[in-house]
C-alpha cells in the first residue's frame, strides 16, 4: 500500500465546507496551518480612505492530509468542489509521494499508521 500527502492551499472561509466533505468520505485526520501567499494575481488592490494600496500576500489555510493511494481522487474531488468559488485565489493542491509514515505511540508503519 503506497501513501500520498495532499497539501491544499484554500481560502479560510472554505475550511468548514471542505472539512465536512472530507468527513463524509471517512477522512478525519488533517493538519491545518495559517499561511499567506500569492499566486498569479500578485495580491489584490484595495481602496481605502488614504488611497489605493496593494496587498501582496493574502491569508490562506494549508491543509495537509496523508492518505492511501486509493483515497487520493476522492480527497482531491472533495477539496476542489468545496473550496472553489470560481474567482482568482481559490488555491492549489499538491499531491506528493510519502516514503513512510510512523505512528509514534505504536511504531506502526506505512498505511497502517495513517
Amino acid at each position: 500500500d503506497t501513501v500520498k500527502k495532499i497539501e491544499a492551499i484554500i481560502r479560510e472561509e472554505k475550511l468548514e465546507a471542505v472539512k465536512k466533505a472530507l468527513e463524509k468520505n471517512g477522512l478525519y485526520g488533517m493538519t491545518i496551518t495559517e499561511v499567506s501567499g500569492r499566486g498569479r494575481q500578485k495580491g489584490i488592490h484595495l481602496q481605502w480612505r488614504v488611497g489605493e494600496y496593494q496587498v501582496d500576500f493574502l491569508p490562506k489555510l494549508k491543509l495537509e492530509i496523508v492518505v492511501r493511494d486509493e483515497d487520493v481522487d476522492a480527497v482531491v474531488s472533495a477539496i476542489t468542489s468545496n473550496a472553489r468559488t470560481g474567482e482568482i485565489g481559490d488555491g492549489k493542491l499538491f499531491v506528493l509521494p510519502v516514503d513512510n509514515v510512523v505512528r509514534v505511540r505504536t511504531n506502526e508503519q506505512g498505511a497502517l499508521a495513517i
